[in-house]
């Protein structure tokens, strides 16, 4: 089996659930009617290990990767490391594409790219005595249809560049069921109450292919630690909130195990 055949059929498998029609429940907010095509993310994390090799990792993302990618029309390509969170030092890319297939391209691109393999030489012919990083982790994840396309902070430019807080969360599920369930709250009403309580979204995505299935991750974006603090305040005494989250179907232990999250700071090269 190729490996978009194994995309394919895993998307296949993961994506049944996503046939099944919402059912009622939710008060806020509907799904939008003819939104575009749902996006994929693929989410590395690299885990580092302190010292030199870690800045090798970061001389490659910014001078091979990245440039590779938007040879390949694929992007914006995130970068990020942990401030806060477990397996530090760690850095997560985040790289969206149009389709599934979109993933196994990339990767098939970069092994032919010259520029890609002069620019990023040290680091792809690295001694396995001084390797750059421990381990790469990926999962590629679908967009939510509550959420189909990856939002670029402060609406990008120059103001989106400035080094921010985010946060990324993952909220695990004890089916595949539950899982759509926390999926169907989110896109009929919860995304719309983060809006509103003045949370900053950069993408929803469930992980078709990933570990701790069934799970969903998403991204929020803040100024500050402050910001953060303060919205996720208002947003927990909302009363729409709190009608959503106690509505049957909803509630967290019907359909949450567990949620873990990390706080990041964005390299200085990155694309969001």
């Amino acid at each position: 089996m190729t490996r978009r055949d194994f995309v394919t059929t895993a998307i296949g498998a993961g994506g049944a659930w996503l046939a099944a029609p919402a059912t009622a429940g939710a008060t806020v907010g509907t799904v939008p009617q003819g939104s575009p095509a749902r996006e994929f993310y693929e989410l590395r994390r690299y885990t580092l290990r302190r010292g030199p090799m870690t800045s090798l990792v970061e001389s490659y993302l910014e001078k091979a990767f990245i440039p590779a990618c938007r040879r390949a029309g694929t992007g914006p390509v995130g970068v990020f490391n942990v401030t806060i969170g477990p397996d530090s030092p760690s850095t997560y890319v985040l790289i969206p594409h149009a389709s599934a297939d979109g993933c196994v391209e990339l990767a098939e691109r970069l092994r032919t790219d010259r520029e890609h393999l002069e620019a990023g030489r040290e680091y792809l012919d690295v001694a396995a005595t001084s390797p750059a990083f421990v381990r790469i982790e990926s999962s590629l994840l679908r967009a939510f249809a509550g959420m189909p396309r990856l939002e670029l902070p402060f609406g990008g430019g120059e103001a989106g560049r400035r080094s921010r807080l985010f946060e990324l969360r993952t909220y695990e599920s004890h089916s595949e069921k539950a899982g759509q369930k926390k999926i169907e709250m989110f896109d009929t009403g919860e995304i719309a109450l983060f809006r509103k309580a003045g949370m900053l979204p950069v993408f929803f995505g469930e992980t078709i292919v990933g570990p701790r299935m069934p799970s969903l991750t998403y991204m929020l974006v803040y100024e500050d630690m402050e910001m953060r603090d303060r919205v996720w305040r208002t947003f927990a005494t909302m009363p729409e909130w709190r009608e959503l989250s106690s509505t049957p179907g909803f509630t967290d232990p019907e359909i949450v195990t567990s949620i873990t999250n990390v706080y990041l700071r964005p390299a200085a090269f990155s694309e969001i």
